[in-house]
């Protein structure tokens, strides 16, 4: 009886299958058969009724067909996976996933053992993440995020998207952003400049790394901080607006008595001041929407004309700074002390147009004005008109020159807001939780870097992911990556 016990208990599911065959085919009986393979009479009919059940199911008509489309094997290893993909890919909580196996799957599983199961798989990220070579990084974008009250420092790439640092701290100062870009480093991460806020910890911290690669403004905040003042003097001046209609309402109700010189001082100051209020208003925004459409667009002038605009619009903006000082000084101050850094893809265009001039052997002023073309909407006619103009004065290289302009500007970016972007992605996933342990971050950071994109605006990105996208070779699914044996659909025999 125990020789027949080990024997049936080292056959796989493949040879059980055999044999339950062998008993629907042979004309032996259930004893010979059991006697022939060294197996219990008991195990085969074990086996038997199991082949039953398959055939009933296999040929059994359900009321109504739609109902089952396929077939899933519920096994631990596909429950593990289902944790993983409600975690990263659903942004569930433990508690979430809890109730999700309780209610749909019947299987009662502990907050306890998801934190388990997730831990887990921790180490096989973190060595992907370290194995990855990040010397394809070309510019790297830089940024904070708080969770907590404590900083979360990344680092992304602003081609492929790609993150290379996301890492909890407890400071942002210069020693710990150095540590962190320095390990980075190691992998290989000598970015030809980096594109950051006025951060000074950050930006101490990639000089420390890197003292002689650049790091570039960030012109999305300045822009938004311009929008902010825009949009505090727009307010002040429509509410002197309301106080001298108030005002003149009261003038009119006060001649109707014959008092209308009780009212007369207070309206002219009300009237003097909406006006002062109106013009500044329309002053300011106007050197705004010079800043954001001329200066800092990519289509713009060159570095030494875009830096000589820039400094009227802080002298305009000096002379004016009486009237709204706590607004207006520190816009005014945040230009001066970072020119150098938010003009600087400036300097990077020109020295791509130039180099593009020379290939060509073609006038840089009409290089130029290709530039200005591409940031005009083709559905408009003044486009299609200096289209033709500039196709008429190139010439046959018209086509390749404007591909080769085309590529400059996109190779040019100009603000972190990709990384901005990242972030607001990141949120979806911190809110869940009370602290970040640097586990969870590498885990997240694997996840991110290796789902593919569903859809983008890039048609280059769709079925992409970020990892793909930086060293231009395929990879397997991100839980393929962890070990698991991704779950594919069987074919449905008709």
């Amino acid at each position: 009886m125990g020789h027949n016990s080990s024997v049936a208990a080292k056959l796989n599911p493949e040879q059980r299958k055999q044999l339950f065959i062998e008993m629907q085919s042979s004309a032996q009986t259930i004893t010979a058969l059991a006697k022939n393979k060294g197996v219990s009479r008991s195990f085969l009919y074990k086996q038997q009724q199991k082949g039953n059940q398959a055939l009933e199911l296999g040929f059994s008509q359900p009321k109504d067909e739609s109902d089952i489309v396929y077939w899933i094997p519920v096994t631990k290893n596909w429950i593990f996976q289902v944790i993983l993909g409600l975690i990263f890919i659903c942004h569930s909580s433990y508690r979430g996933v809890v109730e999700f196996l309780r209610d749909l799957f019947d299987y009662p599983i502990s907050v306890a053992t998801v934190h388990n199961r997730v831990n887990s798989v921790v180490e096989k990220a973190q060595e992907i993440n370290k194995s990855q070579d990040l010397s394809r990084v070309k510019v790297g974008l830089k940024d904070e995020i708080f969770q907590s009250r404590l900083p979360v420092l990344a680092g992304i790439d602003a081609f492929s998207t790609y993150c290379y640092l996301l890492a909890g701290a407890e400071h942002r100062d210069e020693d710990t952003w150095g540590y962190h870009l320095l390990e980075a480093s190691e992998q290989g991460l000598n970015p030809d400049y980096s594109i950051a806020d006025a951060g000074k910890g950050l930006r101490a911290g990639h000089k420390a790394v890197w003292s002689e690669k650049p790091c570039h403004g960030d012109v999305f905040h300045i822009l938004h901080q311009g929008e902010g003042l825009e949009n505090y003097l727009e307010r002040r001046a429509k509410g002197a607006t309301s106080r001298r209609e108030k005002l003149e309402a009261k003038m009119n109700k006060a001649k109707k008595k014959g008092q209308g010189n009780r009212w007369s001082k207070k309206l002219t100051v009300a009237r003097f001041a909406e006006e002062k209020a109106q013009t500044l208003a329309q002053d300011v925004s106007n050197l705004c929407e010079w800043l954001k459409n001329d200066i800092l667009a990519l289509a713009g002038p060159d570095y030494r004309s875009r830096s000589q605009l820039w400094d009227f619009i802080v002298a305009e903006l000096k002379q004016r700074e009486a009237l709204c000082v706590h607004r207006i000084r520190p816009f005014r101050t945040a230009l001066e002390n970072q020119k150098e850094d938010l003009l600087a893809f400036a300097a990077v265009l020109d020295e791509k147009l130039t180099d593009i001039s020379q290939r060509f052997n073609i006038p840089l002023y009409l290089v130029r004005k290709v530039c200005f073309l591409q940031e005009q909407k083709s559905q408009q006619n003044s486009y299609w008109a200096k289209w033709n103009q500039l196709h008429h004065q190139i010439g046959s290289q018209f086509y390749l020159l404007t591909e080769a302009v085309e590529q400059a500007m996109k190779e040019t970016p100009r603000a972190s807001s990709l990384v901005e972007n990242f972030n607001s992605r990141l949120r979806n996933y911190f809110f869940l939780r009370r602290t970040l342990g640097n586990d969870y971050l590498d885990l997240l950071r694997f996840f991110l870097n290796h789902r593919t994109f569903m859809r983008s605006e890039h048609p280059e990105r769709e079925g992409k992911s970020p990892t793909e996208l930086l060293t231009g070779e395929s990879h397997s699914h991100w839980l393929e990556l962890l070990g698991f044996d991704l779950f594919r659909k069987p074919a449905i025999v008709a």
